[in-house]
């Protein structure tokens, strides 16, 4: 289980490959919003579920899928 607490802003969120995927805007719930200022996510704010987090460290949020299938299935908020 993942400690949402250890979610900061700004930390990077990496797919399994390694690859950006965005930042922490903010936890919102059980997901995690992305912010809009990166390029990884397109301009726009995403929304990712909690329970894609493998871990958490001082490198950032490391997801459990790929950075493509992160993008792929992310929620787009409205």
């Amino acid at each position: 289980m993942i400690d949402a607490s250890r979610i900061q802003e700004h930390l990077e969120v990496v797919g399994s490959d390694g690859g950006h995927v965005g930042r922490v805007d903010h936890v919102v719930g059980g997901e995690i919003e992305l912010t809009k200022l990166d390029l990884g996510s397109g301009l726009k704010h995403h929304l990712i579920p909690i329970t894609w987090v493998d871990h958490v460290d001082d490198e950032g949020v490391h997801l459990t899928l790929t950075k493509d299938a992160a993008k792929a299935a992310w929620r787009e908020k409205h």
